[in-house]
């Protein structure tokens, strides 16, 4: 802003005022008042008598101003003097400057700086902002305290949702004033023969048969603990189901927790299910295979034997799984470990080895069948031969290997070119065979026919120890 010469300077009484008597003049209209001669020694200090929290900095006087700023403070006000003494401008506003005296406590003034028109000297009035920056400091941490609070909604959120869609039994959540699902899982979605997207806002009575709504949602909030459950049929894929309620509130809202059954008895359901398994069992494409926590094969279907091409059950009962894999004790005991570990494998890829030699590709999912140390296993194992080939063959070599490779041609004796090239093929190898068993050191040793040391001086050779240990 470009000021012309204002009444200020021609008046002989204000002139008549002394320096520091005009500085106490104007630290009362603001919280500090501060004189700087042209090298920055502060000529003349006052604080305003009503804003006594900044205390008494008479210490101040003579001493540069530079001694009692922030290191970030310093230039931010040098560029300030320069610019308003290069200028004709009477003042310069809006520079926010950081004080620390020899207590090292720190405050914020913002100052606007005037020329006083006598030997080069700057007035600097400054207006406390340490209620402002305490202020920015609490939303600060209310801000934090809501992200934190946020990401706290999220975890316990997920979990429910995780739980929800688990869960084999079927839950409702019910808003009791409106009547309307406010949550349901799958199982619950299912029995009611719609789903998830389509249940959820609607009105949970108007699921029901007709006839039987009336007084549905009022019965539902007044049944006790103690009361048998309520018997409805559905409208959609007439179902009779059970409803036990539970009535809570929740962040002041009133809920109804509806755990949903079947009518009938459980055992046709139980029935139902094993003709279905059995069905898979014996006439499904996949090949299924059970054994025991050794991995000796205890049932195999339809399936396996024709993958492998026995004749009959017998001839691959009691024998190991391994016997049947490429990789022969390597696959099986990375499948094993695996599955014991985290209760199942979901993809291995490997080949199977018929009874003539054959070699089919596959991939074996893997599963857990209980939770003590002498567990059996539970396979499926799938022909891939027909994808494999149709696949576009994912080469771990990459066109800057090859052009890297190629350019040593010319420049470096073969003897050089072929060790560079092995250690690219020995490290992919190696990479392969770590991802392949789950950088489990001692199956990946054994499936590239070396020692354990050998493998860790190898993988430490190609800098790839650190790298799966953070995998």
């Amino acid at each position: 802003m470009k000021n012309t010469k204002t009444d200020f300077d021609e008046v002989e009484s204000v002139h008549s005022v002394s320096e520091d008597r005009l500085t106490d003049l104007l630290a009362c209209v603001s919280d500090i008042s501060i004189t700087l001669d042209r090298d920055g020694l502060i000529a003349a200090i006052s604080v305003n008598p009503g804003n006594r929290s900044l205390g008494c900095l008479d210490h101040w006087q003579g001493r540069d101003i530079r001694s009692f700023l922030t290191i970030e403070s310093i230039p931010k006000l040098d560029n300030h003097l320069e610019a308003l003494r290069g200028s004709d401008d009477l003042f310069r506003q809006r520079i926010e400057l950081n004080h620390v005296d020899n207590a090292s406590w720190e405050f914020p003034i913002r100052y606007t700086l005037f020329k006083s028109g006598v030997d080069d000297r700057i007035i600097m009035i400054g207006q406390d902002q340490r209620e402002v920056a305490e202020m920015q400091q609490q939303l600060v941490r209310t801000q934090v305290a809501l992200e934190r609070d946020y990401e706290k909604f999220r975890y316990f959120d997920t979990r429910f949702r995780a739980l929800m869609e688990a869960s084999s039994e079927a839950f409702v959540f019910v808003d009791a004033e409106q009547g309307r699902i406010a949550d349901i899982n799958r199982a619950a979605a299912e029995l009611l023969g719609s789903n998830i997207e389509a249940l959820t806002g609607s009105y949970f009575v108007s699921e029901f048969d007709n006839g039987q709504k009336s007084g549905l949602l009022d019965t539902l909030t007044t049944a006790k603990r103690s009361s048998p459950p309520i018997t409805l049929l559905t409208k959609r894929n007439r179902k009779q189901l059970t409803i036990n309620p539970t009535y809570f509130r929740a962040a002041g809202e009133m809920l109804l927790l509806c755990r949903l059954e079947l009518a009938e008895q459980s055992e046709p359901v139980v029935a139902d299910l094993n003709i279905s398994l059995n069905s898979i069992y014996d006439s499904g494409t996949d090949a299924i295979v059970f054994t025991d926590h050794r991995g000796v094969i205890l049932h195999a279907n339809e399936g396996f034997m024709s993958i492998c091409d026995a004749t009959q059950i017998a001839d691959v009962e009691n024998q190991s799984l391994g016997e049947y894999l490429a990789r022969g004790g390597v696959d099986l005991k990375v499948l094993l470990e695996n599955a014991a570990r985290t209760g199942r494998m979901r993809v291995y890829a490997t080949k199977v080895v018929s009874a003539f030699g054959g070699q089919t590709a596959v991939e074996i999912s893997a599963t857990r069948l209980g939770k003590d140390a002498e567990a059996g296993f539970g396979f499926v194992i799938r022909d891939i031969s027909r994808m494999d080939g149709l696949r576009e063959a994912a080469s771990p070599v990459t066109d800057q290997t090859v052009k890297d490779v190629m350019e040593l041609v010319g420049s470096a004796p073969l003897k050089d070119i072929v060790a560079a090239t092995t250690d690219v093929v020995e490290k992919m190898c190696i990479e392969t065979a770590v991802d392949l068993t789950h950088n489990n050191r001692v199956a990946a040793a054994e499936m590239l026919g070396l020692s354990r040391q050998s493998l860790y001086v190898k993988l430490r050779k190609y800098n790839l120890k650190n790298k799966n240990e953070a995998d």
